[in-house]
């Protein structure tokens, strides 16, 4: 119960400071070092930080690969969901969990595009010769909620411990070497990562404690001797 209380203080927090971290993009030390005249908030920060990195194309290529790997896991478990729906001939043979990580790939793909019509900022790069909706980075948001859930529930399906451990470890280098390649790789500002690293942690946790919630709901209640 702490424990959760805890996630719950922790994705309220990530939550109230992504909204914060859009009001302030719009409206501290807004100029126009973006290409083509397009501004961007935290412009001495942003920029300077950008002319510190670069552009690093191989690091753009790794972190679309694996955002790649992290776009992999919808149709993994919406097969695995199929699976059950044809060996149990029903909707309710389907593990409820499922239907709970659909909603949330629901909710992942509609922030996303939602921050594709409303644009907070664009990319410090031309995306074939045109601006970019930049804010949340959607690769870094991608691969914490994605590679995030599946995390989770390899951890509740796999039973060998040792192929469990090392299958969520897998999932956490993942999501850390997608981050620090979209960072470094030059093609977002730094207040996009920070973005993305709030809302997708949000996100996850959201998922998590409604997952539990859900688990807690479904445990069968010991009978009294």
């Amino acid at each position: 119960m702490q424990n959760n209380k805890k996630e719950l203080i922790a994705a309220a927090a990530c939550y109230v400071l992504f909204l914060l971290l859009i009001l302030l993009l719009k409206t501290v030390d807004v100029k126009a070092v973006g290409p083509s005249g397009s501004s961007v908030g935290f412009a001495a920060l942003n920029s300077g930080f950008f002319k510190l990195v670069g552009e690093h194309p191989a690091l753009y290529k790794l972190s679309a690969g694996i955002g790649f790997l992290a776009l992999a896991t919808v149709p993994f478990f919406a097969f695995l969901g199929l699976l059950q729906l044809v060996k149990g001939k029903s909707l309710s043979a389907v593990d409820r969990d499922l239907y709970l990580l659909a909603v949330y790939y629901a909710v992942i793909f509609a922030v996303y595009l939602l921050f594709e019509k409303i644009i907070v900022n664009y990319r410090p790069v031309l995306e074939d010769g045109e601006l970019a909706a930049s804010f949340p980075s959607s690769h870094t948001m991608f691969g914490i909620t994605l590679l995030g859930a599946a995390a989770l529930q390899f951890k509740r399906r796999l039973a060998d411990q040792k192929l469990r451990t090392y299958v969520i470890l897998c999932c956490q280098f993942l999501i850390v070497l997608l981050v620090l390649a979209r960072l470094f790789s030059g093609v977002h500002w730094l207040t996009d990562i920070l973005g993305g690293v709030l809302i997708g942690s949000a996100l996850l946790l959201t998922y998590d404690l409604l997952s539990k919630k859900l688990m807690k709901m479904n445990k069968p209640k010991q009978s009294e001797e």
